[in-house]
């Protein structure tokens, strides 16, 4: 049993939707609790009565402390990787709220089996915010995260301890220390310097993308394997795909040769082994045979393998690999994984470029920077969207000052400097370039690394102009990020315009469906249908509504989709080849056009990006639903 337990000024929550089919009966709406103590509750397998009095006991001699006497249960299964069965779990839920109730304690209880959305006010004394676990077997409190069996890398450690120095890097390349820097007109920097100086990274609320998803029928959680592995629908498997599809054709573009690599490594390979500990990441961990495995975190393991194999000499260099990883791995923390925004399982373009030395080095950091930059505002995320920070030594920075400085010039915008006085990791200097959602946090998305200790861990040689043989410095770039993140990030950014009057959608690229045609009745589906051909045999993604539905609810059902052209079809159009288009980009805007000037329309916007067709049937009465 895990416990998130926070003392409340304040909750308000309300359930929004049903998640699985033995939810309790809830009405959707708000609930507010004044002066609550809140208990955010995971129940794990093997959890049983006694341990959820031993959890009420604790709470009680807690709130004797606080002089309080009101909780609420709430139950949260993102705080585990160890879920109980969802019937064992509510009634050691309802175990626990009658256990306390009888003891004379305030009980509250959020309905369980729901997604909720919730906003909290936590008092600001030290006891405000605490953290439980407790085992079956010894029924008694450990410290969270603390399971022995867990190899935690050298690096992950450090990160912990490591002493960073925060500035703002400005667009003429000044140093400004974060205390001191003005944060009028960009207060999206302001928030993610807070997020990331804070390194808080526990999810307590919904983020809006995740009820988005499972409405859009995009993705879902999957009950049946760990926390942060998603299931993916046939529209979400599109979006995915295309995005893969786009990156891959960019990366191939700049120059990246494809490969392809194994999932699982040697833990005890020599140099697998020491650069895990020189990475912050947690790994799931596996036997086969006499092996210990661990799973990839990322693509390096196998390029670096593979370039330790290959011989090539400065003429051929840089030298660029990249594979699109479906998956990698790590093993998040249960309490950060949350929709598509923190998984354990994400697919990952990873390019790498071998360099011979730091001036190629830099020349070929900025070129993979105009990359990303590119990629990102091609897949629908602009600079307005996201910040940058910077990370490196005080050594490098000493030394490379002037192209630092030339980054924040060419990105245009103040960026986060975080500054170390040792190297701690096996990179100099690295750029992340991070989404901020809709509550105030933020998520990684394209990076580059300047990394100076592989090449020599691996083996990775080249050979010189004098023919001698020599370690090159390693470019570590993901153009997009996680494909997954990206995902999460246009659904954020839906999110946001909608709260600003706008109509929510994704990139006409990207849209499962392009075009919607309804016919006023169910004469006209054949004429409908030959129109239907005809714009789809331009590549564009068109189906028909001949559901028995109401023709307003079929608009409004399209609205709902986020369907970008809706076009009702009767005798009028038919007769008149003139098409009334409702066009979703511009709120309330209603064209006249024909067939050709829709086609030709929806083609100009979306030309360069790649294409898949519908990926269900045309017709909206013969598909299945998803998501209920």
């Amino acid at each position: 049993m895990r416990i998130l337990q926070l003392h409340s000024d304040f909750i308000v929550f309300k359930p929004l939707e049903k998640e699985i089919e033995i939810a309790e009966e809830a009405k959707k709406e708000e609930n507010r609790i004044e002066e609550a103590l809140v208990l955010f509750i995971a129940i794990e397998e093997g959890d049983n009565s006694a341990l959820a009095e031993k959890a009420i006991d604790d709470t009680r001699a807690f709130l004797g402390k606080l002089g309080a006497n009101r909780i609420l249960i709430y139950p949260f299964a993102h705080l585990s990787s160890n879920l109980s069965k969802p019937t064992e779990a509510l009634k050691i839920i309802c175990a626990m709220e009658a256990y306390a109730k009888n003891k004379g304690v305030e009980t509250y209880r959020a309905p369980f089996g729901w997604n909720k959305q919730f906003t909290i006010s936590i008092k600001g004394h030290p006891l405000a915010e605490q953290s439980r676990s407790y085992t079956p077997e010894s029924q008694n409190v450990v410290p969270c995260e603390s399971k022995q069996e867990e190899t935690v890398s050298e690096a992950l450690k450090a990160e912990d301890t490591m002493k960073s120095y925060w500035h703002v890097l400005q667009t003429d390349g000044s140093l400004v220390p974060i205390e001191e820097f003005k944060f009028k007109g960009n207060s999206n920097l302001q928030k993610f310097s807070q997020y990331e100086i804070k390194k808080t990274r526990a999810v307590t609320q919904m983020p809006p993308h995740v009820p988005l998803m499972k409405r859009l029928e995009i993705a879902d959680y999957e009950a049946g394997s760990d926390p942060g592995n998603i299931r993916w629908y046939p529209k979400g498997r599109l979006i995915k795909s295309l995005l893969e599809q786009y990156v891959s054709a960019r990366v191939a573009e700049y120059g990246g040769m494809e490969v392809e690599t194994p999932l699982m490594y040697d833990f005890n390979h020599p140099s697998l082994s020491s650069y895990l500990n020189r990475f912050p990441a947690r790994q799931y961990v596996l036997k086969s045979e006499d092996k210990e495995l661990f799973l990839r975190f990322a693509a390096c393991f196998g390029q670096f393998l593979i370039a330790h194999d290959a011989q090539f000499s400065y003429k051929q260099m840089p030298v660029k690999l990249y594979e699109l990883t479906r998956y990698s791995f790590r093993r998040e923390k249960s309490g950060e994984v949350v929709g598509l925004k923190r998984l354990r399982a994400f697919t990952m373009p990873d390019c790498h470029a071998l360099c011979t030395d730091i001036e190629q080095a830099k020349k070929e950091f900025i070129i993979r920077f105009d990359l990303c930059i590119d990629v990102l505002d091609n897949i629908g995320l602009t600079k307005d969207d996201y910040e940058i920070a910077i990370r490196f030594t005080r050594e490098f920075y000493n030394e490379h000052g002037d192209f630092i400085a030339a980054v924040a010039a060419k990105f245009g915008k103040p960026i986060l400097a975080e500054v170390w006085n040792e190297r701690f990791f096996y990179f100099a200097l690295k750029w992340d370039l991070n989404f901020i959602d809709n509550q105030d946090k933020a998520a990684a998305l394209s990076t580059d690394q300047i990394d100076v200790e592989n090449a020599k861990r691996y083996g990775i040689t080249y050979v010189d102009e004098k023919g001698e043989k020599q370690f090159p410095l390693i470019l570590h770039c993901s153009p997009s990020g996680a494909i997954e993140r990206d995902i999460y990030a246009l659904l954020e950014k839906a999110y946001r315009e909608q709260m600003k009057g706008k109509p929510p959608m994704l990139p006409l690229w990207l849209s499962p469906t392009q075009v919607r045609l309804i016919p006023i009745s169910d004469k006209f589906l054949d004429q409908v249908e030959v129109l239907a051909k005809q714009v789809e045999s331009h590549c564009i993604r068109v189906d028909i509504d001949d559901s028995a539905s109401t023709l307003q609810k079929k608009i409004r059902e399209a609205e709902q989709e986020w369907v970008p052209y809706i076009i009702v079809v009767g005798e009028k159009e038919i007769n008149s080849g003139l098409l009334s288009v409702r066009i979703r980009e511009v709120k309330g805007s209603q064209q006249q056009m024909t067939v050709d000037n829709l086609i030709s329309k929806v083609t100009e916007k979306i030309a360069g990006k790649p294409y898949k067709p519908l990926p269900l049937p045309m017709y909206i009465s013969k598909r299945p639903q998803f998501h209920g």
